[in-house]
């Protein structure tokens, strides 16, 4: 364990609780505040729940939730109960929740009561268990949360064993996979990953104050908001803050660390200066950014605006890689870090063989931890070669070791910091009788990053227009979340493709974006 992050402070969750129960640990939108000893029992509680409900190690938890304290509890219950938990988002259709609690082999399922639309639907087209289906809230036919956890003790599991959380992401086929990892022996305890890249990002244990103000149910900002919890910090929960909001909180609470996506530090930076200057930014220590590409001039103006705390990592779900605090960005422009402690990464030609510094090819680096993605050994072999991982991005290393992005995956769109998944929007728009090809690509947009732009080849003899158009965005949204429905949709009598039948999206791309 790192000397600077065990030397002064408690280190995990239960060294915290024992530590200092009193200390508040979550403040919720609504500002009801959680100490952390109410926490831990209300933790106890919720993981015998588990166990009456017959769920073993191993087993699989979902939950459907907006950031809220319900998120924290069944991450921590999980962790302790030797189970996975999946958090899953309330944008998506219930076509694609059902198949996330499918595929997850969730035992149990929770969901709040502001999110039953879909959820019920995706649950009833899966064939779930009505007496598994537990609501935050109330809603006939479900089972309570508060009433589950009521009738359980508030003292610790006999055995408490390590559980783990497994998210989902997609690829090149657009169905999501389970990034699944083996669940270690023994009790709950501080991650690898927590002690390397939170170190690096100024993130230590103490008395912070963290706001968890991005959607929980992603990869980062549930680590970053779950290792607040382990160091002891004050969490401040926030659900879809405006970007004057995200300030307010800021202020209100004397915030040190929060995580955000380049799209919000975008909208920050937009706001008139007399708006941002009603309000005291100076406690923050360490803002970071991570989940998409932030524009060179975005960032340089969050760092004029806040000071050098504006720091940044790079990872995918399988796993951290690199990180760099706002003063080495500033020294090398562009880069998205150097490797953490016992990362390796290499950057290879078509063939996988490296190559030398300063030459852009595939980047691959080392997970910090084995890993697989759920029931589908092919793509796990498929993003590994000699060890190593890709997420499929494209980059260089400069003679220093440092790394720097050309392309953030050549077919995945970015938009807003959540992945969209060409293939899958494809195949939708491809379903429609009124299709005869289709592409999906991403083209800069100033405030999202990317947006999601389709051509389409219409079938013979249908008229393309906007009549048209309105008919495919309209079945669109039967099938797919709002954020991957394309923004534009324009048509062609004959997609660019490769001999092979592949594509050319880089034509696509460079073309002039439709108005």
């Amino acid at each position: 364990m790192s000397d600077t992050l065990s030397s002064h402070h408690p280190l995990g969750f239960a060294d915290v609780v024992a530590a200092t129960p009193d200390r508040t640990a979550l403040i919720e939108p609504d500002g009801h505040a959680l100490s952390y000893g109410e926490l831990d029992a209300r933790v106890n509680q919720l993981a015998h729940a588990l166990a009456a409900l017959g769920l073993q190690t191993g087993d699989g938890v979902a939950a459907i939730l907006p950031n809220s304290r319900h998120y924290f509890e069944l991450r921590l219950a999980t962790g302790r109960t030797g189970q996975y938990f999946t958090p899953i988002s309330h944008h998506l259709t219930a076509a694609e929740i059902a198949y996330i609690v499918e595929d997850c082999e969730a035992r149990v399922v929770v969901v709040d009561e502001s999110l039953l639309g879909a959820a019920e639907q995706a649950l009833d087209e899966a064939g779930f268990p009505a007496d598994r289906r537990i609501v935050a809230g109330a809603a006939e036919g479900w089972t309570g949360y508060e009433e589950v956890l009521r009738e359980q003790p508030t003292t610790p599991p006999d055995h408490p064993r390590a559980g783990s959380i497994m998210m989902y992401t997609s690829g090149t086929t657009g169905r999501p996979k389970g990034v699944r990892r083996q669940l270690p022996e023994g009790p709950p305890q501080v991650t690898e990953t927590e002690l390397n890249l939170m170190p690096r990002l100024d993130i230590f244990p103490g008395h912070e104050v963290q706001l968890a103000a991005a959607p929980l149910y992603h990869a980062a900002p549930g680590v970053f908001a779950h290792s607040g919890l382990n160091f002891g910090h004050t969490v401040v929960i926030a659900e879809r803050p405006t970007p004057e909001e995200w300030l307010r909180l800021i202020d209100r609470h004397q915030v040190s660390i929060t995580f955000a996506v380049p799209t919000v530090l975008h909208r920050l930076l937009r706001l008139p200066e007399e708006v941002r200057g009603r309000y005291d930014t100076s406690s923050l220590r360490s803002v970071v950014h991570g989940a998409a590409p932030c524009p060179a001039e975005v960032k340089r103006a969050a760092i004029d605006w806040l000071g050098p705390v504006v720091h940044e990592f790079y990872a995918a779900t399988e796993g951290p890689a690199t990180a760099a605090t706002a003063r080495e960005w500033l020294t090398r422009p562009g880069t998205v870090g150097r490797p953490l402690p016992g990362i390796e990464i290499r950057v290879v030609d078509p063939a996988g063989k490296p190559l030398p510094t300063g030459e852009t090819g595939s980047v691959y680096y080392s997970p910090s931890y084995p890993f697989e993605y759920f029931k589908d050994p092919e793509k796990t072999a498929a993003s590994m070669h000699d060890g190593l991982l890709t997420a499929g991005d494209i980059g260089y290393l400069d003679e220093d070791g440092w790394l720097f992005l050309c392309d953030r995956r050549t077919d995945l769109i970015i938009s807003g910091g959540v992945n969209v998944y060409p293939a899958e929007v494809e195949a939708v728009l491809l379903a429609h009788p009124d299709v005869a090809d289709a592409a999906v690509v991403g083209v800069p947009d100033a405030e999202w990053g990317r947006r999601v732009i389709a051509v389409v080849q219409p079938e013979a003899g249908v008229a393309a227009g906007d009549e048209l158009a309105a008919r495919l965005t309209a079945h669109c949204r039967t099938l797919l979340a709002g954020f991957k429905i394309p923004r534009i949709i324009s048509f062609t009598d004959r997609l660019p493709r490769t001999p092979t039948g592949k594509v050319r999206r880089r034509e696509l791309r460079t073309a002039d974006a439709p108005p």
